[in-house]
């Protein structure tokens, strides 16, 4: 069933880019430019309107833009560098973290790694539609590929033969390599294509380092794997309609979660596919649900598909010095063959002059936390995290900040794992960090 929807949504789509002659009107707008956001609409830092994108998918605030084709609140914070470069509106934005690590219990471990991210856009108008470019690379590579000590994370391997357990894997060099052209349809309507290799399909809510609500918390969530684990996926097409604050999306892309060697591309298939609804109620909230058929995702389980359904609410206030933002997200992997595994996640952040608090609840069901020949491999367990941190920037010129931060985390364990992580296993992150801003 996947690809002859999919196929119908896509030709749908490129009639509707053919038939249309109409040129979108924008107030206070040039011809030929990209579209401007009033002074309400900016983010606390960064340059001024005049050099603003637009929403790359229709018309709306550049803020509602998150990772992929995925929606956040319109009062999203959004930091980063804005310029003209001919024709062309520019954003860039980024950090790099150097990060101590602490994982405490007989399962823990301590590593000192960096965390980086840099990201560039550029937009034009193109006919009568808008052309956005969108790069993302990192350098988490560097760290190595059995990644960092992370208690109770699973997902992915380092050397294609045992599954990584209780660590977090690196990112690859490559994030996000993607371009989406959208044009006007009718009234406050329009419809959008997206390309990447590598991109981000339409499942799940913004990947958590581009949350307000996780981006500041150098901790990957342990439900990573449930709710917005494709975020790097090696070939992507999605299409779509928006209709004001609606959105409904369809994707084709590659099941397969990246390999251990994360320098370079993985091969493109088109072998899965999932939808997404999603719904900016007003400037405050957005909510989305959503359904992927994963083909074949895990490399050490390549005759496992997936069925994955998430559902998540964002909510966003700006501060009269700062911003709030808090995610409740839901995930279940229903795995074909296998168990029907759920995760919860409750996460906030508030930032206010130079401060940030931010922490983070999960619960999830685990089934992968012994390997193949233990006793309890295989066997599900409901286990849950609680993380609180802080950090503090102090500005070092003007795009960039200078954070110093710490998190701490505590678990909730059945009795059964003791033996494995203790009766109370604790951790600490205490992180520097550079930002562009």
């Amino acid at each position: 069933m996947r690809l002859p929807v999919l196929t119908a949504c896509l030709a749908s789509l490129g009639f509707a880019f053919s038939a249309n002659a109409q040129d979108m009107s924008h107030e206070h707008q040039m011809p030929g430019a990209p579209a401007t956001v009033d002074e309400s609409d900016l983010p606390p830092l960064g340059t001024g309107p005049s050099v603003q994108m637009k929403g790359a998918l229709g018309d709306y605030s550049m803020m509602r833009d998150a990772s992929g084709t995925s929606w956040q609140p319109d009062t999203a914070v959004m930091e980063g560098i804005h310029g003209i470069a001919g024709e062309w509106a520019t954003m860039l934005h980024g950090f790099a973290s150097v990060i101590y690590d602490h994982q405490g219990g007989p399962r823990g471990g301590d590593k000192t790694f960096s965390e980086s991210m840099l990201m560039g856009m550029a937009q034009r108008m193109l006919g009568s539609g808008t052309f956005t470019l969108r790069g993302m690379i990192s350098l988490d590579p560097l760290m190595g590929k059995n990644g960092y000590p992370l208690l109770l994370q699973t997902g992915e391997t380092a050397n294609g033969v045992t599954p990584l357990i209780d660590r977090q894997h690196p990112h690859d060099l490559f994030m996000e390599l993607a371009g989406v052209y959208s044009v006007p349809v009718a009234t406050d309507t329009s419809a959008f294509l997206y390309l990447g290799y590598p991109g981000e399909p339409a499942l799940g809510p913004p990947a958590f380092m581009h949350r307000f609500s996780g981006m500041d918390n150098p901790e990957a969530p342990i439900s990573h794997h449930w709710l917005d684990s494709t975020h790097i996926t090696y070939g992507v097409v999605t299409a779509g309609f928006v209709y004001k604050g609606w959105k409904l999306e369809g994707s084709i892309f590659n099941g397969r979660e990246p390999n251990q060697q994360r320098w370079d591309f993985d091969p493109p298939r088109l072998d899965s596919a999932s939808v997404r609804a999603s719904w900016n109620a007003s400037e405050n909230f957005a909510f989305q649900v959503s359904y992927g058929d994963l083909k074949s995702p895990e490399q050490l389980e390549p005759d496992v598909d997936q069925h994955r359904i998430t559902a998540s609410a964002i909510y966003n206030k700006k501060l009269q010095h700062g911003n709030w933002q808090t995610t409740l997200a839901w995930g279940q992997n229903n795995n074909q063959p296998g168990a029907t595994l759920n995760a919860y996640l409750l996460e906030s952040a508030i930032g206010w002059y130079r401060h940030t608090v931010f922490a983070r609840a999960e619960n999830t069901e685990k089934n992968e936390l012994f390997p193949s020949g233990d006793p309890l491999h295989g066997r599900k367990f409901d286990v849950s995290k609680f993380s609180v941190g802080y950090v503090y920037d102090v500005p070092v010129g003007e795009h960039l900040s200078l954070g110093l931060g710490a998190v701490g985390s505590l678990y909730s364990l059945p009795s059964a794992l003791e033996p494995a992580y203790g009766s109370s296993p604790s951790s600490y992150m205490v992180f520097t960090r550079v930002k562009l801003r």
